[in-house]
Parts: structure tokens; sequence; C-alpha cells
């Protein structure tokens, strides 16, 4: 019970910070593709929370739990997003041609790589939550991890090989390389210590929980960082062209 009324405490300050976001959004930031950004992060915390006071009632159905989990991490991403639109290095610069070109004729696109990514992530958060809840065995989980790790790699191989010059590439692409190799890692873990050792454990030990919180934990961040990856390409990759961003003003004018 101690864990479960910390774990409402903690949304129920997740939501209001939300609301106080989407009221500032609307006093301050006039693009209004970003206020219903912000309607979209408070729909989901309440979504999220009908879900949780579901599986509760219902007493814990593996795909209700499943949604639970996968909701959550949706938006964390948005939270991210925001934090991406709402950042100084988006707000005050503008994406220009880069002075060298470099034709994206490789199939497929790295846009369509970074929405592959997503997918790919989306689809193994479901097959562990699955797992997690007893709701499906382990073995969909342990193939789509092969296909996630390839498609991920490919990803950031391309864009660090293509367009590690420009920052707002680079850093979630290496990013996404460091939380992958954490990823397998606390992925192995888990497994020997959920799967191989504690597989007869009446009570979930502190080795299983530890290594299966960080697990989901380390998935919520690729998820995040894959969805910021993607909007860096979207933004600075066009046409076959890769864009800088342009300093402002002010910025020029600190840097001389």
């Amino acid at each position: 019970m101690k864990f479960e009324h910390t774990h409402r405490m903690i949304a129920e300050g997740v939501g209001l910070l939300t609301i106080l976001f989407c009221i500032a959004a609307f006093r301050i930031d006039r693009r209004k593709w970003l206020r219903n950004l912000t309607f979209a992060a408070i729909g989901t915390v309440i979504a999220q929370g009908i879900l949780g006071g579901i599986t509760v009632l219902w007493f814990l159905p593996w795909y209700i739990s499943s949604a639970h989990a996968g909701l959550g991490q949706t938006f964390f991403a948005i939270a991210v997003l925001l934090a991406l639109y709402t950042g100084r290095d988006w707000m005050e610069s503008a994406p220009e041609t880069f002075p060298e070109n470099f034709n994206d004729e490789l199939t497929p696109s790295t846009q369509t790589l970074a929405w592959l990514s997503i997918v790919a992530i989306y689809l193994q958060l479901f097959f562990g939550a699955a797992f997690r809840h007893s709701g499906m065995s382990i073995l969909p989980h342990l193939v789509n991890a092969v296909l996630v790790s390839g498609i991920l790699a490919w990803t950031s191989i391309r864009v660090l090989s293509r367009y590690g010059q420009v920052p707002q590439l680079r850093r979630p692409a290496a990013i996404m390389t460091g939380l992958l190799l954490l990823q397998l890692g606390f992925g192995f873990a888990a497994y020997l210590t959920r799967v191989v050792w504690g597989k007869n454990a009446v009570q979930p030990l502190p080795s299983m929980v530890s290594t299966t919180v960080a697990h989901v934990a380390i998935g919520a961040l690729l998820l995040a960082t894959s969805f910021v990856l993607e909007e860096q390409v979207r933004r600075h990759v066009v046409r076959g062209h890769v864009a800088v961003a342009e300093r402002s003003p002010a910025r020029k004018a600190i840097s001389a």
C-alpha cells in the first residue's frame, strides 16, 4: 500500500505540473500546435489515471496493465518533446541549408528509419509489459529485441556517419546508441534475475525489482530519445540536404 499510495501522489503531482505548463503555454507561447500538444499531454495524463483505476478495480488484467505502462511512457515522450520545443536552441534558431550537399538517396530514408525506430520500440514496450503482467510468454519480447537492436543501430549509424557534424542530430543518435547498450545489459540482467534465478520465488526479490525497473526506465528513455531524433531529422534533413540551426543575433553577439 505504501508504494501504491506514493505512486498515486506522484501521478497527481505530474498531472498538476502538466496543467500548469498548459496554462503557461497559452499565456506565453503563440504556437497553436504547441498548445494542442499540451492538451494532448493533459489528455494522456487523464487517460493514464483512468487506466490505473481500472487496473486496480479489475485486479490487474494484463491488457489494461500493459496499456497503462505504454501510455505512461508515451506521456514521458510528450513531456520530453515539450521541453525540446520550448528550449532555447529550438526557439532561437531556424534551419538553413548546410554548405555541403548530402544527397539522402538511400532507401529507406533517414526519417523513415527514425519512424521505424519509434514503432519498433513501442512493440518492444508492449511485449515486455505483456510478459511482466503474465499476458504472454517472453519469446516475442526476446525475438523483437533482436529486431529493435538492428533498427536502432542502423538508424544511429546512418545519422552519425552522414550527419555527425550537426550537433542537433549527433547528440540524440549518440545517446540512443549508449542507451541501447545499457538496455541490452539490463535486459539480460532482468532475464537472469526474473526468469532464470527467480522463477520459483514466491515474492519478487530485490534483484528482480531493481533490474526490471532499470530496464523499463531505460526503455522509456530510448522511446523519448527516438522521438527527439525523429523531430531533429525532420527539422534538419530537408530534400536531401542537411540543415543546421542559425544562431540568433543575440547569440552571435555573445559569441563575438
